[in-house]
């Protein structure tokens, strides 16, 4: 069997983030639904982008991102995802290799350009996504390599990556590899919008597939069609794990209910990463050994810090910031 040599194996979008600060007259005049994240084809892409005011560029993508933050943790990962042979994607591989992250798929030579996504910060701090998927969403089956999942503890998928056909059977390779090599598999629902766009499949991947499961309250409401998404996904995952924003998080072992505060903010700058960076320092934590609160802790430290600046990757190394934590 292979060796767990790597703590978490993501599978998701690669995409390079643009972001912008604009104000709420600006969601308005582009007919944009704020905190959504809403696909864009290449020409309202543009649009966009020449409406948007100066912006900064920098590697994002929900999984990604987590598997920054895990490394940023001291943790091990490796990324499955798709980028074309062109500038952005060569951005892209550069950043995840540098912060330590295994990126073992080759970039295409053909077909659609390196994804983005058009990132509107409003003043309140809350983020509005507008994605072109390009290159990643050409991401396939045969992408998934068996025996480099089986290395991760944890195989982490990302909700946005439902987006297309090809993916989400790249998606149930990657669940049944984890599963053949005894370890386990953690789905993010991602997206509100996402969960309704394909409510069935989700439904039949957390059921069948799935071993821990992260979402907003929102999110899980919609899944089960319940205002109590916690007692709902409790039937069908071990470990449920749901984020409140200012109000922290709430984590079901088992059964077994954890409420954990979040952690302080001096100034909430731009929401984009939270929930990225809040999975990042939970699933260091079950993959070293700590317990669900403690975990839980990890990750409102993380989520903490990429939300105090803009963009959706730690500034600051997330060891030094959960110092306190990680030597308990």
């Amino acid at each position: 069997m292979v060796a767990a040599d790597l703590d978490v194996v993501g599978v998701g979008n690669a995409l390079v983030d643009v972001l912008s600060m604009e104000t709420e007259e600006f969601l308005e005049q582009q007919s944009l639904i704020k905190g959504s994240m809403q696909l864009i084809e290449p020409e309202e892409a543009v649009r966009l982008y020449e409406a948007m005011g100066s912006g900064v560029e920098m590697s994002g993508g929900s999984a990604g991102n987590t598997l920054a933050g895990l490394a940023s943790l001291g943790g091990r990962g490796g990324f499955i995802g798709r980028v074309c042979d062109d500038e952005l994607g060569a951005v892209y591989r550069h950043d995840i290799q540098a912060m330590g992250v295994e990126f073992p798929v080759p970039p295409k030579t053909d077909g659609a350009p390196t994804g983005r996504s058009l990132i509107i910060v409003t003043p309140d701090a809350q983020r509005t996504m507008n994605t072109l998927l390009g290159a990643a969403a050409e991401l396939h089956p045969d992408d998934v390599d068996a025996s480099f999942v089986a290395r991760g503890q944890v195989t982490y998928l990302e909700g946005y990556l439902f987006d297309r056909e090809a993916a989400g059977e790249a998606f149930q390779k990657a669940a049944a590899a984890a599963h053949a090599a005894g370890r386990l598999v953690a789905l993010t629902l991602s997206d509100s919008f996402c969960v309704e766009r394909y409510l069935e499949a989700f439904r039949e991947l957390v059921a069948e597939e799935v071993d821990i499961i992260f979402g907003n309250h929102d999110e899980l409401s919609l899944l089960y069609e319940s205002d109590d998404p916690i007692a709902a996904a409790e039937k069908v995952c071990d470990l449920v794990v749901m984020t409140r924003g200012a109000k922290g998080s709430l984590v079901s072992s088992r059964g077994t209910r954890t409420e954990v505060a979040a952690a302080p903010v001096a100034r909430v700058v731009d929401t984009t990463g939270a929930g990225d960076l809040f999975a990042a320092g939970f699933l260091y934590g079950i993959t070293h050994g700590r317990d669900v609160p403690t975990s839980a802790r990890l990750g409102s430290v993380a989520a903490a810090e990429v939300i105090s600046h803009v963009g959706a990757r730690p500034e600051t190394p997330l060891k030094d910031v959960a110092a306190e934590l990680l030597a308990v």
